[in-house]
């Protein structure tokens, strides 16, 4: 009952360079990042079983996402900037931060510790600097991916456009290009000619004084993609267990033994095996609190609009951040996705108009007359932030136990890399980036 049998691994199994250290593994989350999880430690030569309370892979928070790969843009959530901006935003109607009046404890608890990193000195740019390099080993992954496997998620890299609606927006732009340019990162400071010959559809109206163009960024459906990794995955012999939810993991102080979980008919089971990776976003914290290390991720709330173009012509190449409303508007195939907004709501579901005739105003101000927004289809999900912005990659409070989570806004993103480095930390191996900066012990110290 611990997944796929021996025989049907070997059968599967393209790349299984650790066959003598084989293990069988779960992975717990079918989210973007608990797929791509699963697809590195199964090309490894693991036997592989993923628990999933959804019913199908990438349906929650991977689903209706923003569609970037922005392996340049990644930042840390507690920026010292953003702290002034905040109350201003929160107080302005298409502002875009919101919270749930009133807030809830966790809300306030996350907010304060937010601050608190925000304001330590030199935090920010060491974990941005952390957070770029496994972006660029993400984007190396996700290029050798595929190539390997041919996946239909209408994905590419053809760039990220950061517009700058006011002349101060340069001056902050500058300053970033400067740190790509040192880290090797593609990018070019663009006059507002140059950002509508590379977007020659953008004929709103919206206020432009140029754009920073993250050359080497991508965009890709995130919840077509999982999917059809997914089933890559189990072709390649990792099982997949729909419709449950983990209960608990079972152990001693030095290992865990086995997990228990609840099927949709409410039948209790337990899955053995020799280690186990947490990827449950914003519910990861629900398995490991018990083990004595709380996850501090707080589920930030987002909106998108995916609607059908009308005029392809009129429409976004790749994607472009609109800075005057805070939206990302990205081009996959012949549909429109528009996404915004940082909401702290805890885990309401509801989807306000409000929310989304900003997203509209935002599109129609860059792009108007490209896309059908009134026939969109509409989301919101839960990002699962850490209150200094790093995600939680590497071991766990047991020898066995590994997370990969809390990605925030970039786990569509930061997937392929954080799941190539967990792969190599279960393996034994020196990750390919250093992880100090996401170590899972960090908000305990």
């Amino acid at each position: 009952m611990a997944g796929v049998s021996t025989a049907a691994g070997r059968r599967g199994c393209e790349v299984n360079r650790h066959r003598e250290a084989r293990m069988r593994i779960v992975v717990v989350g079918a989210g973007v990042v608990g797929v791509t999880t699963a697809y590195e430690l199964s090309s490894r030569g693991h036997e592989v079983t993923v628990l999933e309370r959804q019913a199908i892979a990438g349906n929650e928070t991977s689903k209706g996402n923003a569609a970037q790969r922005s392996y340049g843009v990644v930042y840390p959530w507690a920026d010292p900037k953003m702290v002034l901006k905040a109350l201003p935003w929160l107080l302005k109607q298409d502002g875009p931060l919101k919270m749930r009046m009133p807030p809830s404890v966790e809300a306030v608890r996350f907010l304060f510790s937010t601050l608190r990193f925000a304001r330590a000195p030199g935090v920010f740019g060491l974990n941005r600097r952390a957070m770029l390099r496994l972006g660029i080993h993400s984007r190396e992954r996700f290029l050798a991916l595929e190539q390997a496997l041919a996946l239909d998620f209408d994905g590419g890299h053809r760039g990220l456009l950061h517009l700058a609606s006011a002349p101060e927006a340069l001056v902050g732009y500058h300053e970033i290009h400067r740190l790509l340019q040192e880290l090797g990162i593609a990018s070019r400071l663009l006059t507002p000619d140059e950002v509508r010959e590379v977007e020659p559809g953008m004929l709103g109206d919206g206020p432009l004084c140029g754009a920073l163009s993250y050359d080497s960024d991508g965009t890709g459906d995130c919840h077509q993609f999982t999917r059809a990794l997914a089933e890559a995955c189990a072709r390649q012999g990792v099982t997949f267990r729909y419709q449950v939810e983990a209960e608990e993991l079972v152990g001693d102080h030095h290992r865990i033994g086995a997990i228990d979980f609840t099927t949709e008919d409410g039948e209790r089971e337990r899955l053995e095996a020799d280690a186990f990776v947490i990827c449950a976003g914003a519910w990861s914290d629900y398995l490991v609190r018990p083990l004595g290390l709380p996850l501090p991720i707080y589920p930030v709330k987002g909106y998108s609009l995916t609607a059908p173009l009308t005029d392809p012509d009129r429409a976004p190449v790749s994607t472009v951040h609109d800075d005057n409303y805070k939206v990302v508007s990205t081009r996959l195939g012949d549909r429109l996705r528009a996404t915004g907004f940082v909401e702290l709501a805890d885990f309401n579901r509801d989807i306000p108009e409000a929310r989304l005739a900003t997203i509209r105003k935002s599109v129609t101000s860059r792009f108007p007359g490209c896309a059908d927004l009134m026939a969109a289809e509409t989301w919101t999900g839960f990002r699962p932030m850490t209150p200094d912005g790093p995600a939680i990659i590497g071991r766990g409070p047991r020898d066995n136990l590994f997370l990969n989570t809390g990605h925030g806004t970039f786990g569509w993103t930061l997937s392929a890399g954080s799941a190539s480095v967990i792969a190599q930390v279960i393996d034994g191996e020196a990750p390919a980036v250093e992880l100090d900066a996401f170590r899972p012990g960090r908000f305990q110290e």
